[in-house]
């Protein structure tokens, strides 16, 4: 967090070369634009000889700067240079280009950590899911689908997804399956096994758009309009969104990625009410700048969040409150299985100062702090790609780490099947509920809709 930012995000993320620390976790932000257009390609054809030497050169990098750089210098048990060695000749054996790449993220993935990911080039070549779906408690469910779709044809809200790609679908590793969905080549159809609101179960194989374009390696060049896109899609999804219901304003705050003045001007119209709703759900981390300040406004002291342990050193996550120009009416923080990070180390440091109360789901148990680390491979054809690396553990002032446990709220409430079906959104109408506000679930509902970016924006 200083120019900081909590994991992932995000799904093609493209971060400057400056360091930043991330709290976001990558498949939580890749999860946040599973609507959008995703760099994933076509079909695979074979993989040609050069593309092989491609990506055995990034899983070489990769290694060099895990080893640099990883938090841990014991890897947590695991011997990088041997798995290495494992991984190459895997790479070997890849039949495609995508393949290779999951080779490549099954060496990383062997450290079981939830920063630590590659991100594979970009490629001009994209397709389009029509659907979204979210754990709730231990199951997943489809939580919108995108109008004009197969996906829209064939999948419904409050839909349980028993299993998706052959892959049964559980809390602790559906972040893998995410991964697989949206950061790396996946087929162009989806096979489901769904569970209806009425108990039925049925299969249905969902096709993705796609928009045409280049393959990988058939081209140079990432567009900057393309960039710009997805630019564009970030913004959209991201953006923080309010709304007031008597003495109560509602935030909804996706990430933890705005502007400083942004968050100021929220916080001046927030301490004209009684009480603040911060809707925290699908907020899958951010800047650590933003994080503390964030805190700093919600507090009237300073206090020290925990310790970061790093490589070769500890030292303290501290907050400085804004004393009287924080915001001192009643709080309740909404978390659900998405919410990560950042946000879940916003949510318990709600809990440890009892400065209000947090509800929802237990959040996703993926708090560390990593760096972002761009790579190139190639000479005549240059491709970039990186690798998100940890470079910190945070233990909490209990002497815990969030990390693969997430955040307990205070008070457990999950939206059924039904009201998934239907729009309703319980856990936002008990949240109004508790802060003086009348408001039923079905307006709830339609407080923050999903909004699908637009499909095909102009390029200028």
């Amino acid at each position: 967090m200083n120019s900081s930012s909590m994991a992932v995000s995000s799904k093609t993320r493209r971060r400057s070369c400056a360091p930043r620390l991330l709290w976001a976790t990558a498949a939580i932000a890749i999860a946040l634009i599973a609507g959008a257009l995703v760099a994933i390609g076509q079909a695979q054809p074979q993989i040609t000889s050069s593309e092989r030497e491609y990506a055995e050169g990034m899983l070489s990098n990769i290694h060099r700067v895990l080893k640099e750089k990883y938090y841990d210098p014991s890897f947590h048990g695991i011997d990088p240079d041997e798995r290495y060695k494992t991984y190459r000749e895997q790479l070997r054996n890849a039949k495609t280009i995508g393949a290779a790449y999951r080779v490549i993220e099954a060496y990383l993935s062997g450290l079981d950590d939830s920063h630590t990911i590659f991100v594979p080039p970009p490629n001009s070549k994209r397709v389009r899911y029509g659907f979204r779906l979210k754990m709730i408690g231990e199951r997943c469910f489809i939580t919108d689908v995108r109008p004009d779709t197969d996906a829209a044809q064939k999948l419904h809200p409050g839909d349980q997804v028993v299993s998706l790609d052959g892959y049964a679908l559980h809390r602790q590793d559906l972040w893998q399956l995410e991964y697989y969905l949206y950061r790396l080549p996946p087929r162009l159809t989806t096979d489901f096994t769904l569970r209806d609101v009425s108990g039925g179960v049925r299969h249905e194989s969902v096709t993705a758009e796609f928009e045409a374009g280049n393959s990988l390696l058939d081209s140079t060049v990432y567009s900057i309009a393309h960039a710009r896109i997805e630019n564009e899609y970030r913004r959209h999804l991201l953006r923080s969104r309010s709304a007031e219901e008597g003495e109560v304003l509602f935030w909804r705050l996706p990430s933890f990625s705005g502007d400083e003045g942004d968050i100021s001007s929220m916080f001046a119209k927030a301490r004209k009410h009684k009480a603040l709703v911060l809707d925290l759900r699908g907020n899958g981390g951010g800047l650590e700048n933003v994080m503390l300040f964030m805190l700093s406004n919600l507090f009237d002291h300073d206090f020290t969040i925990g310790n970061l342990v790093m490589r070769k050193e500890q030292r303290p996550l501290l907050v400085k409150s804004r004393g009287h120009d924080a915001f001192a009416g009643q709080l309740t923080v909404l978390i659900d299985s998405r919410s990560a990070s950042a946000a879940e180390i916003l949510a318990r440091v709600v809990q440890f100062e009892h400065r209000g109360t947090v509800v929802g789901d237990r959040s996703a148990g993926s708090v560390m702090v990593a760096q972002f680390y761009p790579l190139k491979e190639g000479v005549d054809l240059v491709l970039p790609y990186g690798v998100e690396i940890t470079i910190a553990d945070l233990i909490m002032t209990d002497g815990k780490s969030l990390e693969k446990h997430g955040v307990i709220p205070d008070l457990t409430l999950l939206p059924s099947a039904s009201d998934l079906a239907d729009g309703r959104d319980p856990v936002l109408a008990h949240a109004a509920e508790l802060a003086g506000a009348k408001l039923d679930a079905s307006l709830a509902g339609k407080m923050f809709p999903y909004e699908w970016p637009v499909a095909n924006p102009t390029i200028n």
